[in-house]
């Protein structure tokens, strides 16, 4: 979910290991030259979200190991779940939505969170229709309520040390890889 601490997170457990780390929002951006709200309104949800599988493709067939925080709302394709689930272990960064809502303010420049009920009310939507693909994509759960960005590294590096879901050698094109996402 949008500031559970993906990207944060993701830059932390990275350097940490030694690997390098790919953040689909950032690759989108760079690759169409737009920022996520533009990309919403000049082309729309579903064309963000297809070029969002594409990104999340490439990255996830690079070679070697990495760290790749991923948009929360990608798993929402069964597509992209097979992949991540395929490429090694992946992390729920799992938040109650008091605790998002804290995080993203007003929510200005998230594309989803207009509306009527405001930021706090849609992230508690989005986070209840995410919640079951989330549980289905993750390899482990880290609650990241009340934790600082250590501390969800530190068990970030647990999970992914202990080899908790780790692809096979040479699948995906990341051998053992670790990842962090929704």
């Amino acid at each position: 979910m949008m500031g559970a601490g993906k990207s944060t997170v993701g830059r932390a457990v990275a350097s940490r290991l030694g690997w390098p780390h790919r953040d689909t929002d950032a690759e989108i951006v760079r690759r169409a030259g737009a920022t996520v709200p533009e990309l919403f309104a000049a082309r729309g949800e579903p064309a963000f979200r297809r070029l969002e599988s594409e990104v999340l493709a490439a990255v996830l067939t690079e070679p070697g190991p990495c760290v790749v925080s991923v948009g929360g709302g990608a798993v929402l394709d069964p597509g992209n779940r097979a992949a991540l689930g395929r490429a090694g272990t992946v992390v729920w960064l799992r938040a109650r939505p008091a605790t998002l809502a804290g995080r993203v303010g007003s929510g200005r420049g998230r594309p989803l969170l207009g509306g009527p009920d405001g930021a706090a009310g849609a992230l508690a939507r989005i986070e209840a229709e995410r919640r079951a693909v989330y549980a289905e994509v993750a390899t482990a759960v880290v609650d990241v309520d009340e934790l600082d960005t250590a501390a969800v590294a530190d068990r970030v590096l647990a999970v992914v040390e202990s080899g908790a879901g780790a692809a096979p050698a040479g699948e995906a094109g990341r051998p053992g890889a670790g990842g962090e996402a929704p």
